[in-house]
């Protein structure tokens, strides 16, 4: 890599670490509240005998698409962009350990469960949603999961 570019990565180092842990912490209660919001999209029609397209429909649509574009979707891609910048600075990353491919593989994952929940949210919008309030509960057990794995891969280093 270019020195200088090196350079302004270490430079900019806790700057880099900062706006990724904050950007994480977005798009984690983004990814924890989510399937909680289609938990009471799913139940809350049921129980008030609603029907898709309804007014009650339609503000859980507004809500998730609100959360999933201006929240997820941003914190998602800058948790991307400040977490390469730290895998490119000089010295975070020990390539001879095994903590940066769990947390790799961990990240992917997560990635493709916030893709999986923005096919759920057209599922609600063309009303075709199959799953239930107990399925979307267990399906926030994920990011959940991948957290903890991604928290101790770095924490310590293993």
């Amino acid at each position: 890599m270019i020195d200088w570019i090196q350079d302004a990565l270490s430079a900019s180092y806790f700057w880099t670490k900062s706006l990724h842990i904050v950007s994480v912490m977005s798009w984690m209660a983004g990814l924890f509240y989510l399937p909680r919001l289609y938990v009471y999209h799913v139940e809350g029609l049921k129980k008030q005998g609603v029907e898709a397209d309804s007014d009650m429909d339609k503000l859980f649509q507004h809500q998730e698409r609100l959360l999933l574009r201006a929240i997820m979707n941003p914190a998602m891609i800058a948790t991307w962009i400040f977490g390469l910048m730290l895998v490119f600075t000089p010295g975070v990353v020990g390539w001879n350990m095994v903590w940066p491919y769990t947390k790799g593989a961990s990240v992917i994952a997560m990635t493709w469960f916030h893709h999986w929940l923005g096919y759920r949210r057209k599922d609600f919008l063309n009303g075709k949603n199959t799953l239930t309030g107990r399925q979307y509960r267990l399906m926030n057990e994920v990011p959940t999961v991948l957290m903890l794995i991604i928290v101790f891969s770095v924490i310590f280093k293993f």
